[in-house]
């Protein structure tokens, strides 16, 4: 017999929603390194009889854990070395404040400017933003042993260590990564073919699963394109790959509207080839592949021999490498570009006064009134307050419930584990958690970090689960302090921007389907980028969606409402892609006047959806010849004006 909970003991979606675990491979080489890398300076450091010393280049090693996120060897240096560099000089600057009052206060609120602002380049800039104002916070609250030059040369010695031991299989394993995530976005596609045809559920998740496989694999093999493509043939011969699979990704929406199911030979010789991209196989493969018999078949029959062809051949010609991609600019031009970004970038400095001004606050809070560990409140607030890393509220409310749960372990460990050598083996223990539980979602790695910084803490201070109650007070401060400054004050960090961006993919639809239609059509290198664009910008639209429903009522719920509105703007893309594959393929192109009405109709939906505080009724009322090719396009369009339309 079942038994029925009542509806007031259910917890809310929103809820569950933030304390599901992610699923997430197990990285075991992770787990080695963070192993080593956190007990090796301290066991260093008992041994020379400085066990603070070894603490200190052990915290290094936990920054470095955190920012070791890439997989491709030739990324790691930067995604692991420049951070470290923006560590040093944050806590070079913290301990020439430490104990000065006001100046410190001003000191670490400007750092947080700094920090804030840089956070919003890129991937690594967000990293060496995080890194700054947390070492800066550390060195700024806390006592540290030494001359003020030892401090930054121990903890960036730490988080090198890290970067050493990942290199360690660079001679024997270089090029692995990348090969690896080509050949894992060829077998994303062979599940697209396989779901072509099925139900419509099955096909959506199979193609969102094949654009995250583009975008990490795009962005693994060409982090260092400018520098190195042109002289490596294996990076050339990754791109080429990269790129001859795209034709068959474009194809399969218009062999999915055709609602039959494709041949099974078609995936299989996917599989093939994403078993010779493994590999590097350079000889012949035997592709069975049925007849074509239509203009469909015929695409994806083309893709796939190109596919073959590409994946098989031993030298690529370099030369139009990047004509899907668009050639990129020279670093310094680059650098400078994104230095003027972030100076003139109303975004960053929203952001950077945003977490200033919580910095600000916990500074002159902990001025006034004196806090065992203050400057806990101060990482508490950098961590939850990342642009990039999700919800302001959901971090919060993680982080809170991830440090009462690392608390326990640490009060175990604290409690029944002697200072000295028994530390060392405890950590081996407790340091693979990190990089195990951290993909799982930020309660989970806040509860892997806790027991971790609380004995390396124990080290430096000698106080043993009296900084168990100080932990948990500052943590919970510095929540609070960036729920209110950082997040109701701020009306847009509530507010859900999916209406927003699904607007800007409909706009850009509508640019795509002139682009590819019109009477001045864009050559097929410039399509190729406005598609891969589309795709990847609707990937972050799903995202959002994603980081939005675990924002409590009413944002979550208004969120939700926009769900069926999102996937009717995916299949609007699929089917622009499909009569542009249909058109070069035989089909009969449309009429320039059919092609102005839906461009124009995409333009009014955008404006609707951008406009609309909630769903309302946009006009788009299409009109064409049944056997058009844009007929399938006509159609997802108008699915979309019903579901803008109130019922």
């Amino acid at each position: 017999m079942s038994r029925e909970f009542p509806i007031g003991l259910t917890p809310p979606d929103w809820l569950v929603r933030n304390l599901r675990a992610q699923p997430a491979p197990v990285n075991r080489p992770a787990l080695v390194r963070a192993s080593i890398a956190l007990a090796l300076p301290l066991a260093v450091g008992l041994a020379a009889g400085r066990p603070e010393y070894g603490a200190l280049a052990s915290m290094g090693a936990l920054n470095g854990v955190l920012s070791d996120t890439a997989a491709a060897y030739r990324v790691r240096v930067p995604t692991i070395a420049i951070p470290q560099l923006f560590g040093a000089v944050g806590v070079t600057l913290g301990t020439l404040v430490y104990g000065r009052g006001w100046i410190a206060v001003v000191a670490v609120t400007g750092v947080a400017l700094v920090s804030g602002m840089i956070s919003t380049i890129g991937a690594v800039a967000s990293v060496s933003g995080l890194l700054l104002l947390l070492t800066c916070a550390i060195g700024a609250g806390l006592p540290l042993p030494g001359e003020w030059w030892l401090a930054p040369l121990l903890m960036a010695g730490g988080g090198l260590l890290v970067l050493l031991l990942a290199l360690l299989a660079w001679p024997l394993r270089s090029g692995v990564p990348e090969r690896k995530a080509v050949a894992d976005t060829y077998r994303t596609v062979v599940e697209l073919l396989t779901a072509v045809g099925g139900g419509s559920q099955a096909y959506d998740k199979a193609r969102h699963t094949v654009t995250q496989s583009l975008n990490q694999a795009y962005d693994t093999v060409l982090a260092h394109r400018a520098r190195h493509h042109g002289r490596s043939p294996e990076l050339t011969r990754l791109l080429a790959q990269l790129n001859a699979i795209t034709p068959v990704v474009e194809a399969a929406p218009a062999a999915h509207l055709t609602g039959t199911p494709l041949p099974p030979e078609l995936p299989e010789a996917v599989r093939h080839l994403a078993s010779a991209v493994e590999t590097g196989y350079t000889g012949p493969i035997g592709l069975k592949l049925p007849t074509p018999a239509s203009e469909t078949g015929r695409a994806l029959d083309h893709a796939l021999r190109h596919a073959a062809e590409v994946v098989t051949v031993p030298d690529v010609d370099p030369r139009g490498i990047d004509d899907r991609l668009g050639r990129p600019a020279a670093l310094g031009i680059r650098t400078a570009r994104a230095a003027r970004n972030v100076a003139l970038s109303a975004g960053s400095w929203r952001y950077g006064l945003r977490l200033a001004l919580c910095i600000g606050l916990a500074q002159i809070l902990v001025s006034i009134i004196p806090v065992p560990r203050s400057y806990w409140i101060t990482l508490t607030i950098t961590f939850v307050l990342k642009p990039d890393f999700g919800s302001v509220f959901s971090r919060a409310l993680l982080r809170a419930l991830g440090t009462v749960a690392g608390l326990v372990i640490a009060a175990a460990v604290l409690a029944q584990v002697p200072r000295g050598w028994a530390d060392v083996p405890t950590l081996m223990l407790l340091a693979p958690l990190i990089p195990a539980l951290t993909p799982r979602g930020y309660g989970y790695q806040t509860a892997a970090i806790t027991p971790v910084i609380l004995l390396l803490s124990d080290v430096l201070n000698r106080e043993g689960t009296a900084l168990l109650l100080p932990r948990l007070v500052d943590s919970l401060l510095g929540c609070a302090i960036a729920l209110l400054a950082g997040y109701l004050l701020w009306p847009e960090s509530w507010h859900t921007r999916v209406g927003d961006r699904l607007a800007d993919a409909v706009d850009d639809t509508a640019r795509y389907v002139e682009a590819a239609f019109g009477p001045d059509p864009a050559d097929p290198p410039a399509r190729a980028r406005m598609r891969r664009r589309l795709y990847r910008n609707l990937s972050t639209i799903r995202t959002e969606f994603q980081r939005a429903l675990t924002e409590p009522p009413p944002t979550g719920r208004r969120a939700a409402a926009w769900w069926p509105l999102v996937v009717a703007v995916e299949r609007i893309v699929d089917a622009t892609t499909a009569a542009r594959v249909r058109v070069r393929y035989g089909a009969s192109p449309p009429a320039p006047a059919e092609v102005t009405q839906v461009a124009r109709q995409l333009r009014e939906l955008a404006q609707g959806v951008r406009e609309a505080e909630t769903l309302y009724e946009v006009r788009t009322d299409l009109t064409g010849p049944p056997d058009s090719v844009l007929e399938p396009l006509r159609q997802e369009v108008a699915a979309a004006r019903a579901i803008t339309s109130p019922h």
